[in-house]
C-alpha cells in the first residue's frame, strides 16, 4: 500500500489487513481516476488582443501565474483526499512519464486537459492512450509539434515519442525519427480554444518506412507501428518498476513476466504487484517529493486547500526547493528518482517542509501522539519501525509532539518505501 497509495493511514492498513492481499489490490486496481476539473474561467493569453500594451501583458502574465498556482493547489488537494489512491497516483505517474512543463505551455487549462487524458485513458489500453497524446496540445507545444510541417519537419516530438515514452534508447534509428518526424507532420494548436488540429496542407503524406514497416503513415498509423514493437510492452514495465517498485533497472526476466500482461496499464500494474520479485523490493523507493509531502498529509489529517494562505504558499514553495512542483518537471525526461531526491539540501528543504506539515497537523493526530510516543508515530506514518539512531535523535523533541512528529517526517525510514 505504500507503493500503490501516495501514503496510506493506519487505518487503510489495518482494513487491508482484514480484506487480504487479494481483495485489498483489486480494491486498489479498479477505481476510477475521473475528477471534476477546477474552474479556471479564460485563457488569460489567448484574450490578449494582439496589440496589447506591455501593462496588459504583464497582467494576463501574472493571471497565467494565478491559474497555474490554482492548479498545483488543486491537484496536491486531489491527491490527499482521492478515494481511489492507485488511480490518482497512476495520473501522477503519467504525468512524470509524458513529463509536460506549464513553464513552456503557458497554460493551466492545456496542463488540465492534458491531464484529463491521463485520467480518461491512463489506466486501460496503450492505444488509445498514444494515439490521443499524440495529439494532445499541451504536449505538441511542449516538444515544438507546431513547427513540425511537410516543408522543414522537427523532430522533437517524433525522437522522444521512442526514446522516453513508448520504446526506450537502443530500439530505434536516426532514420527512425527522421521518418517518424514526417508522419506527425501538420498539426497545430490553436490558442484561442486550446485544440489541436490537422492541417492536410502541412502534413507529408507520402510514404515513410519506421521501424521497418513502410506506409503513407499519419500520427496515427506511427502510433500503430510503435505498438506493434515488442520493446513498447517491455518498457512500459520498465517504467512502472522504476516508479512503483525500484530505482534499480528492472531483471530482464522479472520484465518479461510483467510485460506478458499486455500494453495496459492495470494489468501490467497488477502483474508488477503480483510478482514475486516485487516484495523483495521493499524500501528500494526514495519517495519523490510530492509523494512524500501528499503522503504526510493524508496521514497528518491535513486538506491543502483548507490552509490558512500562508501555509498554502509555504507548501508549494517548499515542492518547488525540493526540486518538484506538480506540472513543472524540469524537462521532456522527467523528474529524477533514487539518491538525487536525499542530497543535503533537499534534506534541509524537507526537515523545514517536515515542521510545516506538524504544525498544521490535526488536533486528534497530536494528541495520539502524546499517548503514544515513538511506537505510535510508527503507526502513524505506517513505517515498520525506527533504528536505535533515529530513535535517540527523537529524544530531541521531548514532550512535545509537533517536534516528535516533524522528526519522524524527516526521517530516514520515512524517506523511503
Amino acid at each position: 500500500m505504500r507503493r500503490a497509495t501516495f501514503g496510506p493511514r493506519a487505518d487503510e492498513v489495518d482494513a487491508a489487513e482484514r480484506a487480504g492481499f487479494d481483495a485489498t489490490l483489486a480494491n486498489l486496481l479498479s477505481g476510477p481516476a475521473s475528477a471534476p476539473m477546477p474552474a479556471l474561467g479564460a485563457d488569460p493569453l489567448a484574450a490578449l488582443p494582439k496589440d496589447a500594451d506591455r501593462a496588459a501583458r504583464q497582467a494576463a502574465q501574472q493571471a497565467v501565474r494565478q491559474q497555474v498556482e490554482d492548479s498545483v493547489l488543486w491537484w496536491l488537494d486531489r491527491m490527499v483526499a482521492a478515494e481511489h489512491q492507485f488511480a490518482e497516483k497512476l495520473v501522477f505517474f503519467w504525468h512524470g512519464h509524458w513529463a509536460t512543463s506549464v513553464e513552456k505551455v503557458r497554460s493551466a487549462a492545456a496542463m488540465l486537459r492534458q491531464q484529463q487524458t491521463f485520467r480518461d485513458l491512463g489506466a486501460g489500453d496503450f492505444g488509445p492512450f498514444l494515439k490521443a497524446m499524440l495529439r494532445d496540445p499541451a504536449l505538441i507545444i511542449w516538444l515544438d509539434g507546431q513547427q513540425n510541417t511537410r516543408a522543414a519537419p522537427n523532430e522533437n516530438l517524433a525522437r522522444e515519442s521512442m526514446e522516453l515514452f513508448t520504446l526506450g534508447v537502443g530500439n530505434y534509428t536516426e532514420a527512425d525519427v527522421r521518418a517518424a518526424a514526417r508522419a506527425l507532420t501538420g498539426w497545430q494548436v490553436r490558442r484561442g480554444d486550446l485544440t489541436a488540429t490537422f492541417n492536410p496542407r502541412r502534413h507529408d503524406p507520402g510514404d515513410k518506412t519506421v521501424l521497418g514497416m513502410t506506409g503513407a503513415y499519419d500520427a496515427d498509423g506511427y502510433a500503430d507501428v510503435l505498438l506493434a514493437q515488442p520493446a513498447n510492452v517491455r518498457f512500459l514495465a520498465g517504467r512502472l518498476w522504476y516508479r512503483f517498485a525500484s530505482g534499480a533497472p528492472v531483471p530482464a526476466d522479472v520484465a518479461a513476466r510483467i510485460a506478458a500482461a499486455g500494453a495496459n496499464a492495470t494489468a501490467l500494474a497488477k502483474a508488477m504487484f503480483t510478482d514475486p520479485a516485487f516484495a523483495g523490493t521493499t524500501a528500494q523507493l526514495v519517495k519523490q517529493p510530492v509523494e512524500w509531502a501528499v503522503g504526510a498529509m493524508r496521514q497528518l489529517g491535513i486538506r491543502p486547500a483548507q490552509l490558512p494562505a500562508a501555509a498554502r504558499t509555504q507548501l508549494t514553495r517548499g515542492l518547488t526547493a525540493l526540486g518538484q512542483t506538480p506540472f513543472a518537471p524540469p524537462s521532456v525526461g522527467g523528474w529524477p528518482a533514487g539518491a538525487a531526491w536525499l542530497s543535503t539540501s533537499a534534506t534541509e528543504h524537507r526537515v523545514a517542509l517536515a515542521a510545516l506539515l506538524a504544525g498544521q497537523a490535526a488536533r486528534p493526530v497530536l494528541d495520539g501522539l502524546s499517548a503514544g510516543g515513538i511506537d505510535g508515530l510508527a503507526r502513524l506514518l505506517v513505517v515498520d519501525g525506527f533504528t536505535d539512531r533515529t530513535r535517540a535523535v527523537f529524544k530531541d523533541a521531548g514532550t512535545d509532539p509537533k517536534k516528535l512528529l516533524a522528526l519522524g517526517l524527516a526521517s530516514p525510514e520515512y524517506a523511503v518505501c
